[in-house]
């Protein structure tokens, strides 16, 4: 009986033995482990291989922890990293030693680095930090046709002091440069930044660190750091050299890409045409530069285009504005209607001018309008002279009336009324 027990135990013990770690086959971490700033929201992540890792042939890995400001996870087999991240709430990191080859060792323990984040009284630190890059030519380095700018805003912090000086830089790639041409608020504190040449490729695809810290007698200014994507911020150009015409019924478009680096094939575009004549609006969406529409030939049209880079060539981003509005076609309704009111004033001048000159004619005017009398003088009457003139014949007597007005009683009778 004691055999058999003696066994079983030995049999429920060893598997258990078997399940705990072999010390030997856990890796060790890595040592000197540091975090450096090296650039405007850029650090650099260092580590070494622990020199006491046994066996010294297992193919190594490193498995990187971003804590804060934004948790990340990562795999290398290098021992330092660059890692771009905003820095004014802090940054940590950790670090363990991982299997690379699929061994059965285990992973190491962690190790940890971290910045502090940086001095600053709250609510101080500028708000509302916006940007956005425009392409342009350049005229100055024939060697780089294109010049991108940049044109960023921002609001004061709620408990910045009224002697809050503002100061921006960026940072693309390995090139800093601080601003030099600042907009300024009543109180005369920086409120917005123009850079109209910057190291910005206008086909880049890296981000765009921003920064902003301040100074003020009266407290330590908070500073601010904020990443852009490019695709996020690059205010596009509008297509240019838009034309249109129309041939019976046949609208045809054509128009050139935007002034950008990025080539012909990396647009889409959408075209509006408005009928001027009905209200009416149609867009279209498309990747060539040439639209044909059929149309009705009694209407008056504004065309506009715009334009964005596609997902062909980089991650989608906004559109342009629109064009300037250009108009093709006739407004017959409108032309219709301004021929029928001139041919009528026309007409009623015409036929005017007829009734008059057939009145004057026929003397139809006298008729249809005579004269009014004047009245008569009845005292001019009462005086009227008879007196017979005899002719040569003595057989003929022709008797005369004539109206005599005597001065003096005209006179008279002026006087007494």
């Amino acid at each position: 009986m004691a055999p058999a027990l003696f066994i079983l135990l030995w049999a429920a013990v060893i598997p258990r033995a078997d399940l705990l770690p072999d010390k030997k086959s856990l890796l060790l971490p890595p040592t000197n482990f540091t975090v450096q700033v090296i650039g405007l929201a850029q650090v650099l992540l260092r580590w070494e291989p622990n020199p006491d890792q046994e066996p010294k042939n297992v193919e190594l890995g490193y498995h990187v922890r971003i804590n804060g400001p934004q948790e990340e996870d990562y795999e290398t087999r290098n021992t330092e990293s660059k890692r771009v991240t905003v820095l004014h709430q802090g940054f940590s990191a950790s670090v363990q030693t991982i299997p690379w080859n699929g061994h059965s060792l285990l992973a190491s323990d962690w190790v940890s680095a971290e910045l502090k984040a940086p001095p600053g009284s709250p609510g101080t630190s500028v708000v509302n930090l916006t940007c956005t890059t425009n392409t342009t030519l350049n005229n100055y380095d024939p060697l780089r046709p294109f010049q991108v700018s940049l044109y960023c805003t921002w609001l004061v912090g709620k408990d910045a002091p009224e002697d809050t000086h503002y100061s921006l830089y960026y940072r693309y790639g390995s090139s800093t440069e601080e601003c030099q041409e600042y907009r300024k608020d009543t109180l005369k504190r920086n409120i917005a930044c123009w850079f109209p040449r910057t190291f910005i490729s206008s086909r880049g695809s890296d981000w765009l660190a921003v920064h902003a810290n301040g100074s003020s007698k009266r407290a330590t200014i908070k500073p601010f750091d904020q990443l852009f994507a490019l695709h996020a911020i690059d205010r596009i150009n509008p297509p240019v050299n838009v034309t249109a015409e129309i041939e019976g019924t046949c609208l045809s478009i054509q128009w050139e890409k935007p002034i950008s680096a990025f080539p012909v094939h990396c647009f889409e575009y959408e075209v509006k045409i408005y009928n001027t004549r009905k209200n009416y609006f149609q867009t279209e969406k498309m990747t060539t530069n040439t639209f044909i529409s059929i149309i009705d030939d009694i209407s008056k049209y504004s065309i506009q285009v715009r334009a964005a880079v596609s997902s062909v060539c980089r991650q989608m981003g906004f559109w342009s504005e629109w064009s300037q509005p250009i108009y093709v076609g006739h407004d017959d309704q409108k032309l219709s209607t301004e021929w029928f009111l001139i041919v009528l004033m026309a007409t009623i001048c015409f036929l005017v001018l007829i009734f008059t000159l057939i009145c004057k004619t026929g003397h139809l005017w006298t008729r249809l309008f005579p004269p009014v009398p004047a009245p008569k003088n009845s005292i001019k009457d009462i005086f009227v002279i008879v007196s017979p003139e005899k002719t040569v014949s003595s057989e003929t007597e022709i008797e005369v009336i004539s109206y005599v007005e005597e001065p003096g009683l005209e006179t008279l009778e002026d006087s007494v009324f």
